[in-house]
C-alpha cells in the first residue's frame, strides 16, 4: 500500500483499471494539469495539495493526494479517470456530496469554450457491446440489479423501493423514506387512475412494492424485469403481501410484452433504455395501451443541451453503476413522442429536491452499515465506488443538473380510429 494512494490496493483482478495507472503522453498530462488546476483555481472549492500549497476560492476541501497520478488519469480517461482517482484514493474529500455540487454547479465552465469544441476528440465513446439490444439490456441489467438483494436491502427502506420518494417536507430522516415512497407510488397510481379492476402493466418490477401497491387496489397486476435477483425477491414479497393471484411476474424485456391494459406505469427505467432505443419503447407503450388508457413514467432527466452533449460519451457511471444508462431530457421525451407516436404528453411534474434527500437517506444510511457491506464480500473499492456513485447523483440533483418527473401520457389517437382491446391475459400465459 502506498501513501500516495491513500492506503487503498484495489485489487487488479477485479478492478485493472483502478490498480493501474493508464498511459498518457507527457503532452496529454499536462495539458489536462493546465486545464483542471485553471479550473479548480476559479471554484469555490479548496483544493490541498500534497507539498501544502492550495487551489481554489474557499469552500469543501478536496484534499489531493496524488497529483500526478490524478492528472495522468484525467488526461487518459477525462472523467472516468476521475472516478477512477477517486476508487484508488488519489483524492478525498470529507464533504464529497458539497465538492462534486459545486463542480456540477459549474460543470460548463470547467473546460474552456475553445477546447469544449475539441470534446468528441478527447473523450471515450459508448461501447458497443453495452447497446441495449434485447440481449445487451438483459446484461446491463444483471450487472447493476443482480449484484446482491442484500446490499440494496442494506440501504433502503423496508418498501425495498430505489427510486425518488416524495416527503411532505425537509430535511427527512430514515424513518419518514416508506411512507414518502408510498406517497410516490399513490401518486402515480393516481395519475393513470389505477382502481379495483384495472388491468395495470409495470415495465421495470425493482422488488415489487408498486405492484402490491396497486394490487391492494384491486388491480390485476403483470410486472416486467430482466433481473432474475430482483424477480426472486419481488415475487416472495408479493405473495407475502397476500396477492400472488394478483400480481404476475415475468423475466421479460418490454420489448415481448403483450396485450392490452388500462394503465401502464415505469418508474426509472426509461434511463436504461438507450436513447437509440426510445422510438420503440414509447411505440411499445402506445401499442399496450388500451383505448382511453394512460401512462405513467417517473423519469430522471438531464438539460437537452447537456444530453445533447452527452450522447455519445462513455461515463464511468456507465462503465462502474450502470451500462448503456443514458438519461432523457423532457424535450426529448416530447420530440420522440410527437415524432413516433400518438401519444400526448398530459402533465410533467419535477420535484428533483426529493430526489436529492431521498439519495442523502440512502448514501447516510450504507456509510452507517459500511461493516455490513464489507461481509457480503464487496472490497473497500467498491465502497468507494459506491460511495461516489450516491453523492454524485446527490449532487446532480442539489445542482440542478439532474431532475426527475412524474410524466403523464395519454393516447392522442382520434378514438373513431383507435383498434379495439384485447384482453391482457395473453400475456400471463
Amino acid at each position: 500500500m502506498s501513501p500516495a494512494t491513500g492506503g487503498i490496493a484495489p485489487d487488479p483482478t477485479r478492478w485493472p483499471d483502478v490498480a493501474r495507472v493508464p498511459r498518457a503522453s507527457v503532452a496529454r498530462t499536462l495539458i489536462a494539469e493546465r486545464i483542471v488546476s485553471r479550473a479548480l483555481d476559479r471554484l469555490p472549492l479548496r483544493v490541498r495539495l500534497p507539498d501544502g500549497g492550495t487551489l481554489g476560492l474557499g469552500g469543501p476541501l478536496l484534499e489531493l493526494r496524488a497529483p500526478e497520478r490524478f492528472h495522468r488519469r484525467v488526461g487518459a480517461d477525462g472523467l472516468i479517470g476521475f472516478g477512477e482517482s477517486y476508487m484508488a484514493g488519489e483524492w478525498e474529500a470529507e464533504d464529497l456530496v458539497g465538492v462534486l455540487t459545486v463542480l456540477a454547479t459549474h460543470v460548463s465552465e470547467l473546460v474552456p469554450r475553445p477546447l469544449q469544441r475539441l470534446r468528441a476528440l478527447w473523450v471515450r465513446r459508448q461501447p458497443e457491446g453495452q447497446r441495449n439490444t434485447p440481449a445487451g439490456a438483459r446484461d446491463n441489467i444483471q450487472r447493476h440489479y443482480d449484484l446482491s438483494n442484500d446490499l440494496f436491502g442494506l440501504f433502503l427502506d423496508p418498501t425495498m423501493s430505489y427510486s425518488s420518494a416524495v416527503f411532505r417536507g425537509f430535511p427527512a430522516d430514515f424513518a419518514a423514506l416508506r411512507a414518502a415512497q408510498h406517497r410516490k407510488i399513490d401518486q402515480l397510481l393516481d395519475a393513470v387512475g389505477v382502481r379495483a379492476g384495472s388491468r395495470l402493466l409495470e415495465i421495470g418490477t425493482g422488488w415489487g412494492e408498486l405492484a402490491i401497491r396497486a394490487a391492494g387496489r384491486g388491480a390485476t397486476v403483470v410486472s416486467l424485469t430482466l433481473s432474475a435477483e430482483q424477480r426472486d425477491l419481488a415475487e416472495r414479497r408479493i405473495a407475502a403481501a397476500g396477492h400472488a393471484e394478483d400480481v404476475t411476474v415475468l423475466l421479460q424485456d418490454y420489448r415481448r410484452a403483450t396485450g392490452r391494459y388500462d394503465a401502464v406505469v415505469s418508474v426509472e427505467m426509461i434511463e436504461a433504455v438507450g436513447a437509440e432505443f426510445w422510438p420503440e419503447y414509447f411505440g411499445t407503450l402506445e401499442r399496450l395501451l388500451a383505448p382511453g388508457g394512460r401512462i405513467g413514467l417517473q423519469a430522471i432527466t438531464m438539460p437537452h443541451d447537456r444530453m445533447l452533449a452527452t450522447r455519445n460519451t462513455h461515463t464511468w457511471v456507465q462503465k462502474y453503476i450502470f451500462p448503456g444508462g443514458f438519461l432523457p431530457s423532457v424535450t426529448a421525451i416530447g420530440q420522440i413522442t410527437r415524432a413516433h407516436t400518438g401519444l400526448v404528453v398530459e402533465r410533467c411534474a419535477p420535484f428533483g429536491p426529493h430526489y436529492a434527500e431521498t439519495l442523502r437517506l440512502w448514501r447516510e444510511r450504507f456509510e452507517s452499515r459500511a461493516a455490513e457491506v464489507a461481509a457480503l464480500g464487496f472490497d473497500e473499492t467498491f465502497h468507494r465506488m459506491w460511495r461516489l456513485y450516491l453523492a454524485y447523483s446527490e449532487a446532480g440533483f442539489r445542482s440542478g443538473y439532474l431532475d426527475v418527473h412524474q410524466i403523464l401520457l395519454t393516447d392522442g389517437t382520434p378514438r373513431a380510429t383507435r383498434t379495439p382491446s384485447h384482453d391482457h391475459r395473453e400475456a400471463r400465459a
